[in-house]
């Protein structure tokens, strides 16, 4: 059974850090591409960044320099650094997983998700 479970989010002052990770079930650190999203209040759900199962890394515009995704295979979890955060970062942030592996940012083809964890960042 596939499962992702999100941890590690709180609220930070603007400029603060906060890592996510997402402990994953079964084989999908190694077989998937993987990838971090989010959802703030009102708004459409959007791809923060795509780690492949060779490690290779996507960032969108707004998390790019700013964002670091990496696993550790050892331990079954994914990692979302997020340094220099800025209150238009508030949102719930997503794991999800993509064993076709299409290396996108659009959340349609994702089909494992976990339950998401909320960030808040004050200005």
């Amino acid at each position: 059974q596939v499962q992702l479970v999100e941890s590690g989010g709180g609220s930070v002052q603007a400029g603060g850090s906060l890592r996510l990770s997402c402990a994953a079930s079964s084989y999908i650190i190694s077989s998937s591409c993987l990838a971090w999203f989010r959802q703030a209040p009102g708004k459409e759900r959007e791809g923060v960044g795509i780690i492949d199962i060779d490690g290779r890394t996507i960032y969108a515009h707004s998390a790019k320099d700013r964002f670091t995704i990496s696993k550790d295979k050892a331990k079954r979890t994914l990692y979302l650094q997020m340094d220099s955060l800025k209150p238009e970062d508030t949102a719930t942030y997503y794991c999800a997983a993509d064993f076709v592996c299409l290396r996108t940012l659009f959340p349609g083809p994702y089909s494992y998700w976990g339950q998401g964890t909320q960030v808040t960042v004050s200005s």
